[in-house]
Formats: C-alpha cells, sequence, structure tokens
C-alpha cells in the first residue's frame, strides 16, 4: 500500500454555546427569528447553512403573508423531490406560533406519481382552487410557467429552495423564469439557499435584479458556534495512488457514521464499474453477512467483531435502492443513531439530504462545483448528542508525470486548493473594515482586548454575540451608497469564491515566481470585481476589491499564526480570532497596501509542499509553467489604470527600473499598452 499525505486545509473549533437550538416565544431558532423580522419584503433572499432551519424559516414567512399579507397562495420549488419532505406539515403552534403549517397530500407533488409533465395540469388545477400551499419541484414549475405564462402566478408566493440552481445565464431556464417574475413584480419571491455561489462562476442573479431583495445571512460561524454538541470541524484534502479503494481504509474509519460520495463512472478516479467499487470498499471493511431483511442494508462483520450496516445507495438494480432510500427516510429512525453506520452513495446523499449522526462526509474525486462541496460538508454538520467532532475528507488522486491524465491531475489539485481557500472563509467570522481615521472610535459590543480600543493604531475588535470582527485598515476605501455597503457587507464570500475559481489566480498565486502578489490582488481580483458587479462606480469596485482582499488575506493570515502556535481543543473557539489579532498587532500599521502585497495562496502552497512528493509537486509546477501566461491587453490597461492613480499620489508616474516589482510592473503595462497603440497606428 502507498501512504496516503494528508492536506490539513482547516480545522475550527466552536464554542458550543447552545444559542443555535434554542427558540423564542414563538418557537423560532435565532436564524429563523432574522428571517421572520424581514417578512414584509416582498424580494427575500436567505442564505444560510444546513440544519439552521431554512424550510422552518419559510413555514413562519408564508404563513404570515398568506394570512396577514392578503396573497392567495404559496408555492415551494424543491430541486429534488426527496427535498419536498422538508415542507411536510409541521406543528407550529405546539411551540408558540399562532397558527400549523399543512400541505394536503395532493399538494405536495414530489409525492405524486407520474412525470413533471403530468403535474403541470394539478397546478393550474391548484391556480383555480382555494387551496393554499403547493410543493413541486423546480422542473414541474417551469413546465407551469411555460405552459401557463407569468401572470398566472400573480398575488402568489414563490418560494425557491437551494436558490443556488438559478443562474443569471439566459440559458439557464429557472434563472429566466424568476427573472420574469421579479420584472413582472405581481409576485413575493422568497428564496433560500446554503450557498450562494454556483460551481461554473455564473452569477445567480442579475445585479440589478439581486438588488431588489433584503438579504438574511446566517453564517456558518454562526450556526456551529451556537451548537449544543459540536465544537470542531476539520476539513482536510488526501492524495492517494493507484486505485483509490485500496487504500481507502486509511481514510475511512469504521467507527464513524460516514457518507462516502464515490466519484462519477466518468470521472479518471472511476474503475467504470461503480458496483464492484461498492463491493471493493465492502471487502475492505469486513467479511459481509448478509442483506438486512427489513431494511435492504448490508451487513459486514469487521475484524474486530462489530456488525456494520451499510446502505448502498449506488445499486440501482430493480427495487433495490428505493426500499435502502426509504428505510433512510423512516422518521422512527431518524433519531436512532445504530439504525445505520455507513451511507455509500453516487449523486445521491447531498443536498437536503438530513443524517444528523454523519461524522464524516468522505468524498472521492474532486467535484466540479464549490457548491456541492458546502452542500457535502453539510451533510456532516448537523448536531447530535455524543458529536463532538465532524469532518470532511477529499479523496484526491497524486498527479503523476507517467499518467495521461496528469493534466487533469493537475487541474483537481488547483481546485481542492481552490474550495480550501473558499472553505476557510465560509467558516470564519464576518469581516467589518472600516477605514482607519483620527476621528475613528470603538464599536459597541466589541471586544478589543486586553488593552482595549486604542485610538493611535489600526484596532481588531471582536463581538462575541454576533460573531463580527471590527477591524481598522489606514488607507481602505469605504465604500459608498447602499448597494455598494451590502455587496461589502453581504457578498464578500461570493467574490472570493469567484477569484478562487479563477484558474489564472490559482496557477499564478501557486506556481510563477516572478508572480507580484498585487498583479493578484489588484489586477485579477480587480476584474472578478469589475466582471461581476459592473453597474459600481469604479471608487465602489476599488472599495469591493479591497474589502475581499482584505477578508480572504487576515483568514489565510490568521491559519498561519494558528499553525505556528497550536491552541488546545478547550480554547479553540478562540483560535482563528486569536491569530486575526497577532497578525494586525505584529505590524506597525494594518494598511491596505501591506494587505494587497500578501500572497493569498502562499499558505495553501505551503501545505500543498508538505503533503505532495518532491517528484508531484515538481510535475505540478512544471505543467503549469509550460502554459506561462503573458501580460494580455485588459491587464495591461488595469495597470495603468492603477499607474495613473500611483502618479495621481506620488506626482510621478511608476519607474521600469524600479526596485520596487509591483512599481515596475505597473511601468511594464503602461509600456506595453504604448506599444499596441504605436502598433495601431502602423497599421
Amino acid at each position: 500500500m502507498t501512504d496516503i499525505n494528508n492536506v490539513p486545509t482547516v480545522s475550527v473549533f466552536y464554542a458550543s454555546d447552545g444559542t443555535s437550538a434554542r427558540s423564542n416565544e414563538l418557537g423560532m431558532r435565532p436564524m429563523q427569528e432574522r428571517a421572520w423580522e424581514k417578512r414584509g419584503e416582498q424580494y427575500l433572499l436567505i442564505k444560510s447553512p444546513p440544519a439552521s432551519g431554512k424550510s422552518r424559516a419559510l413555514m413562519f414567512i408564508a404563513l404570515d403573508k398568506l394570512l396577514n399579507q392578503g396573497l392567495r397562495q404559496a408555492i415551494i420549488v424543491v430541486p429534488e423531490r426527496t427535498i419536498g419532505a422538508s415542507f411536510a406539515d409541521a406543528p407550529l403552534s405546539e411551540f408558540g406560533f399562532w397558527a400549523d403549517w399543512t400541505v394536503a397530500p395532493k399538494w405536495n407533488l414530489c409525492n405524486a406519481p407520474g412525470t413533471d409533465g403530468g403535474k403541470v395540469n394539478s397546478v393550474k388545477t391548484f391556480l383555480k382552487s382555494d387551496d393554499r400551499v403547493l410543493v413541486c419541484t423546480h422542473a414541474t414549475f417551469r413546465f407551469a410557467m411555460e405552459r401557463f405564462g407569468v401572470d398566472a402566478f400573480d398575488g402568489r408566493l414563490i418560494a425557491v429552495d437551494e436558490f443556488h440552481h438559478v443562474s443569471a445565464n439566459p440559458d439557464n431556464r429557472l434563472g429566466d423564469h424568476v427573472g420574469q417574475l421579479i420584472a413582472r413584480d405581481r409576485t413575493h419571491i422568497v428564496a433560500m439557499t446554503g450557498s450562494y455561489f454556483r460551481g461554473d462562476a455564473e452569477p445567480v442573479l442579475m445585479p440589478h435584479d439581486e438588488a431588489r431583495f433584503e438579504t438574511v445571512t446566517y453564517t456558518y460561524y454562526e450556526q456551529l458556534n451556537g451548537y449544543e454538541y459540536l465544537k470542531r470541524l476539520d476539513i482536510g484534502y488526501f492524495f492517494y495512488t493507484g486505485n483509490y479503494a485500496d487504500d481507502i481504509l486509511r481514510v475511512l474509519d469504521p467507527d464513524e457514521k460516514t457518507i462516502v460520495h464515490i466519484p462519477s463512472v466518468n470521472s479518471r478516479e472511476s474503475t467504470k464499474d461503480k458496483i464492484r467499487e461498492v463491493e471493493h470498499i465492502i471487502e475492505e471493511l469486513g467479511q459481509w453477512q448478509g442483506v438486512d431483511a427489513a431494511t435492504g442494508f448490508q451487513l459486514v462483520k469487521t475484524p474486530r467483531g462489530r456488525i456494520l450496516r451499510i446502505a448502498d445507495l449506488v445499486d440501482d438494480g430493480p427495487g433495490r435502492r428505493e426500499r435502502v432510500a426509504a428505510a433512510l427516510r423512516n422518521p422512527e429512525r431518524m433519531n436512532d443513531r445504530d439504525h445505520v453506520d455507513i451511507i455509500v452513495a453516487l449523486g445521491m446523499a447531498k443536498e437536503g439530504f438530513d443524517w444528523i449522526w454523519c461524522d464524516h462526509a468522505l468524498t472521492v474525486g474532486y467535484r466540479s462545483s464549490l457548491t456541492e462541496i458546502v452542500q457535502i460538508i453539510g451533510r456532516a454538520t448537523r448536531d447530535a448528542p455524543g458529536k463532538v467532532r465532524a469532518r470532511f475528507t477529499n479523496l484526491i488522486a497524486e498527479p503523476d508525470a507517467s499518467e495521461e491524465a496528469v493534466t487533469e491531475a493537475v487541474n483537481d489539485t488547483l481546485k481542492a486548493i481552490a474550495a480550501s481557500l473558499l472553505m476557510e472563509q465560509v467558516l470564519a467570522p464576518r469581516f467589518n473594515f472600516t477605514p482607519k481615521r483620527p476621528e475613528s472610535g470603538p464599536v459597541e459590543g466589541a471586544d478589543y482586548g486586553e488593552e482595549g480600543y486604542d485610538p493611535e493604531k489600526c484596532n481588531v475588535g471582536f463581538n462575541h454575540d454576533t460573531g463580527q470582527f471590527h477591524i481598522e485598515i489606514k488607507g481602505l476605501v469605504a465604500p459608498k451608497g447602499k448597494e455598494a455597503e451590502r455587496i461589502c457587507r453581504e457578498d464578500l464570500n461570493e467574490v472570493i469564491a469567484a477569484f478562487a475559481q479563477d484558474r489564472t489566480s490559482v496557477e499564478r498565486g501557486l506556481f510563477d515566481e516572478e508572480r507580484v502578489p498585487e498583479e493578484l490582488t489588484q489586477v485579477r481580483m480587480g476584474k472578478i470585481v469589475t466582471d461581476r458587479y459592473p453597474e459600481l462606480s469604479e471608487e465602489n469596485r476599488e472599495a469591493v476589491r479591497q474589502h475581499a482582499v482584505a477578508a480572504l488575506n487576515l483568514t489565510q493570515k490568521a491559519k498561519e499564526a494558528v499553525l505556528d502556535e497550536p491552541q488546545a481543543p478547550s480554547n479553540g473557539s478562540t483560535a482563528l480570532i486569536d491569530g486575526i489579532r497577532k497578525f494586525a498587532m505584529d505590524v506597525r500599521d494594518l494598511d491596505i497596501d501591506l494587505i494587497d502585497r500578501i500572497n493569498p495562496f502562499g499558505e495553501a502552497y505551503a501545505i500543498l509542499a508538505k503533503a505532495m512528493s518532491e517528484e508531484s509537486l515538481k510535475q505540478v509546477a512544471a505543467i503549469i509553467t509550460a502554459k506561462k501566461i503573458q501580460l494580455t491587453p485588459e491587464e495591461a490597461r488595469d495597470l495603468a489604470r492603477r499607474a495613473l492613480r500611483f502618479k495621481q499620489e506620488r506626482g510621478r508616474l511608476p519607474s521600469i527600473t524600479s526596485a520596487d516589482p509591483w512599481e515596475k510592473r505597473m511601468a511594464e503595462g503602461v509600456a506595453f499598452l504604448a506599444r499596441m497603440k504605436a502598433a495601431a497606428a502602423d497599421g
């Protein structure tokens, strides 16, 4: 066997103060209460992690819109039929609310037989009825919109679950239909998602449509910090060589409740025989004892004598998968920790799948979407009695010079690094950056450490109740206007996700020895912000860019400080906070120039170098170097704009002979543009 190397991308400890599960007098948990406060909004976007209670939050809001705001009906649309169960009847009045949530069985079309096309007739019947609530899939809703037109849904609430399935791309039909509803402006829309970014880097909504939504954000940090039991989340990447099934027990602990996602049959990690892969995993775990007659679970005896109950969702033989899936959904066994030990899935058990006992989400092969990774991690981040630690592991084939698919392996490696950067950001507290000015002062509720707020320095405060940092930065451009302020407050993770998915940024950040960090933090991030928010003024785009770079780099520097000085588990919930404070206090002035000069991929490269063999790392570097990117006209124009700003600040243009690599790079951009213009003039 070949040893598998661990890439410890992030390990986060939480306080577990129990606030996430506490309910108010109406039976609402903190996230639901936050959403309820915005119940009067026509367009509401709820961004909240798995298990935070989005489904029930929608029930509260929908009942108010139906009974108090004059809407005729509520239509809840979900991406797949199994998620429809999340919106089944709920006795809300038993917990303090003034009404119960009920869905007539005939109007939960997720449970109805037949095709989506046939169910459209049921939607028509519902629209003409006096009944209040209908649940259907995204597909059924799309067909209904196409057949009946946008005006058929006037005066109704449309609630879209897993809203990241929507895209601003004209080819995305659901996104097009949502855009039509917004343009007509005669429906209310509640959009819900655990990850408001897409794997293809397409925006979910066009900026002018997104601006219509009031946003409610409940972060992973708030959710996990407020759990009662779960105190630690580990996210790691493991590189292997050969067949993954031969080495899977190096990362699969039979004593942990685990969901194993095997690779797609179209991926290079797959052996192209999914049934044999599952059999191989079972053989590695122990001796097969047969099939449980009641559930269809595979029974396997481990070398230590324990009987494992394994749910195989891969075998799609007649009736087999349906039987196993039904056993997993059995409401009478949902709270039974011993009901099942390991679930093996292919294309299932992801978003909307609820198994609170899951300790470990083990995924083989890189997934094409950062959204999918966030959703898979969410399977393990449920709170449950006795569950102190959860983890996500991505098992990836190590690049090998002898492989024909080595370029694909390198791409997977880069994607893994991108995902780790994003998840570190998602799991961190929220940042509230402000420019450091003479009149600056402390923010109410923020803890600035033992010495308190110092008016002569850039301060870092943390509000333990809201999970927000207040960080002062010299030279920071403040956003001006409601939309720019909203983006800096709510959308930094989406900007960072787009940056992390930009392959050019990852490649240059990791392997270009001549790269100047400002080229990544200013030019590449600047382009991403411009493409994503073209309607913003140049000053506001610069503000968004600076806020995103600051959030990403401070998280990286905090992680570096934490790794340098490991925290004891009892103090783990403060490790990230202490790391950010340590970095901020170790520099004389926390200014935007300093932050722009930090390579956000530096720590990622250090981890990669530790995890990979020297030969494999050289192979990755060689492939990146072979396609080294030259300066593009667009990058040159951006450099020239920054050179103009340099001249305004210093009274001279950047010098191409400067010892400062960033000043030299700006001068090269000006020279490149000059050559372009001269060539164009010469014909």
